[in-house]
């Protein structure tokens, strides 16, 4: 990003200021034709055309590399910040997935991320290049005609307000329809991953209707878009039609006083239709840029969220001074998601170095349990868990359980086509 962003903004500059010329030469163009004696006017207009021509050509090479060069970066962005979710997500405590869906995290890795990455790139490019645009827009309406300038950006600041308010309530929108497909993302990912269960009780019919409750308000949200969107969109392009036509009026009647060429009013109506053009792609931008912060909103989250238990930090034990004596004393623990049913009170368990043991009981009676907390996945309430005497929680989580060899009951399977 750091390199393309410059060489792209610098073709963003180059193509807009071309394509903002057009309007002012295209004019200067139908003034030849119109006040050129006959004999010359083949000549004239042959060689300003063909001059045109290149200047185009040119501004069309620097916008066609302007896009690439930002796709480019928003798929660089969108790759860095799904690593940094993903790497900032493996260093949560697992309580936090206890709490969390795993359905809600695959959808922020995906679609919020896209969203955020072409709301700061290709979105950001558009809006600096509607932004120039208009500014060079306005600048030339006022060196062609400062009377005709004046009185059609009467109409600017009140579509200025109706853009900020229609982002704001966009913003909002947004965030709650990527919630809202969230909630849908870990029902169908919950339910799949689970079918065996769900087919089990037969409950094929109940599920499919809870989905299509949560994809339906989705779809509600998205009405409520639709109707924003079509309200903006349709005020925005009314006015830019009332502009062209305010101009006319206008501009006539200076003609009709001989305040203006022929030309010069071609030129003004070709800057007042990229005004138009730019205020519709600024809109644009504000609320696609709106989307990007309602949906970043939740990644920001993700990316700041410090785990509750250390991930790389703390002792680390000299292979001398490892033996794997391990101690549970007075031990009172419950799951971060039933804090009211305790699973072990006052529990305590010693095992030599070296030794063998099994622990049995009846299903629910904690036997992963101990396993989960010698593991560190979660720390005790009260008590402690201690290996050669040195409390786990004052060691290294990583290398401890890299010196510890698991084999979990429930399995990971995948399966490969023949």
């Amino acid at each position: 990003l750091r390199n393309s962003s410059p060489a792209a903004i610098g073709f963003l500059a180059i193509s807009s200021v071309i394509t903002m010329s057009a309007p002012f030469f295209l004019g200067k163009v139908i003034d030849v034709i119109y006040t050129n004696p006959t004999g010359e006017l083949a000549e004239n207009l042959s060689t300003l055309c063909a001059l045109l021509t290149g200047i185009f050509m040119f501004g069309a090479a620097a916008n066609g590399i302007r896009v690439y060069l930002m796709q480019i970066s928003g798929q660089r962005i969108v790759n860095r910040l799904r690593a940094t979710i993903f790497s900032s997500l493996l260093k949560q405590e697992v309580a936090f997935f206890d709490k969390t869906s795993t359905g809600e995290l695959i959808n922020r890795l995906s679609s919020d991320t896209a969203l955020l990455g072409r709301s700061v790139t290709e979105n950001l490019s558009d809006g600096l290049r509607a932004a120039g645009q208009a500014s060079a827009a306005i600048g030339m309406m006022f060196f062609v005609s400062p009377k005709l300038a004046t009185f059609v950006l009467t109409v600017v600041p009140s579509l200025a307000v109706i853009a900020v308010l229609y982002g704001t309530y966009l913003r909002k929108l947004t965030r709650m329809t990527q919630d809202s497909l969230a909630e849908a993302t870990q029902l169908a990912e919950e339910r799949i991953g689970n079918l065996r269960t769900v087919r089990a009780f037969g409950h094929e019919l109940s599920e499919m209707e809870k989905y299509d409750n949560k994809i339906q308000y989705v779809l509600q949200l998205a009405k409520k878009e639709a109707i924003a969107r079509a309200g903006f969109f349709g005020a925005t392009g009314l006015s830019g039609n009332l502009i062209v036509l305010f101009v006319l009026y206008k501009g006539g009647l200076l003609m009709g006083g001989a305040n203006l060429t022929v030309g010069e009013l071609s030129s003004f109506l070709m800057y007042a239709f990229w005004v138009g053009i730019s205020i519709r792609g600024l809109s644009s931008f504000y609320t696609e840029l709106m989307k990007g912060l309602g949906a970043g909103g939740r990644l920001w989250e993700l990316i700041d969220r410090k785990p509750q238990l250390p991930f790389n930090e703390g002792t680390v034990l000299s292979q001398d001074a490892f033996r794997g004596a391990l101690e549970f004393k007075s031990v009172k623990f419950a799951y971060p998601t039933r804090p009211e049913t305790l699973i072990f009170e006052d529990f305590s368990l010693s095992m030599p170095a070296g030794s063998v043991m099994a622990l049995v009981g009846p299903s629910g009676s904690g036997k992963s349990t101990v396993v989960s907390l010698l593991l560190r996945l979660y720390d005790p309430l009260s008590g402690s868990i201690t290996v050669d005497g040195v409390d786990i929680r004052q060691l290294n989580p990583l290398w401890f359980r890299t010196n510890i060899g698991t084999v979990s009951q429930p399995t990971a399977q995948r399966i490969h086509p023949q």
